[in-house]
């Protein structure tokens, strides 16, 4: 099977650098037109989409005639407290310092911990994994969070390693479980 891992197209926040996570933005005017140019070398049978406003949009924009599945465990990260903050209205908070010391190993004020995102979205995976198994091109719309867990759990490296911008992403094949890298997207 092929599948598509895409981040959602912009919203207002991602253009102003917040932590948007659990926020449930719209996309940006600029991300609209953004995912409307979107050209991928393959087509899905099936989308599989976070529950966001902004995962919806980007799948409709892309790829309008194609079902689209909502898996709740696909969302981005919640930051909690930090949520719709930038680095410079947080740096000089002592709970946001650690929370970067830790390298997400603590969670944010009412967040999650990196552990836990990685539990649920690979938990989310194995759902989409067995329903995918009727398809030979499947899509993922999701987060940049999403796509680093992934990513990093399946093909190894860093976390950090995986940063991908809007509406930008990787098409990976899996065969018997294995996945290797195909495009950058």
């Amino acid at each position: 099977m092929d599948l598509i891992l895409l981040r959602h197209a912009a919203t207002a926040g991602n253009l102003e650098r917040r932590y948007i996570g659990a926020t449930d933005e719209p996309l940006s005017d600029e991300g609209i037109a953004a995912a409307r140019l979107v050209k991928l070398p393959i087509q899905p049978q099936r989308v599989y989409a976070s529950p966001t406003r902004r995962c919806a949009q980007t799948s409709l924009a892309i790829f309008p005639c194609v079902p689209i599945t909502i898996e709740p465990d696909l969302r981005e990260a919640s930051f909690g407290a930090f949520e719709n903050h930038t680095y410079d209205e947080l740096k000089d908070n002592p709970d946001y310092q650690r929370w970067l010391d830790s390298g997400g190993a603590i969670a944010p004020p009412g967040g999650e911990t990196i552990g836990e995102v990685r539990a649920r979205v690979l938990g989310a995976w194995e759902r989409v994994r067995e329903d995918c198994r009727a398809y030979d091109r499947a899509a993922l719309v999701v987060h940049g969070g999403t796509i680093m867990t992934l990513t990093q759990a399946r093909l190894g490296g860093g976390l950090f390693d995986w940063q991908v911008p809007n509406c930008g992403g990787y098409i990976v094949r899996i065969i018997d479980g294995a996945w290797s890298l195909t495009h950058r997207l």
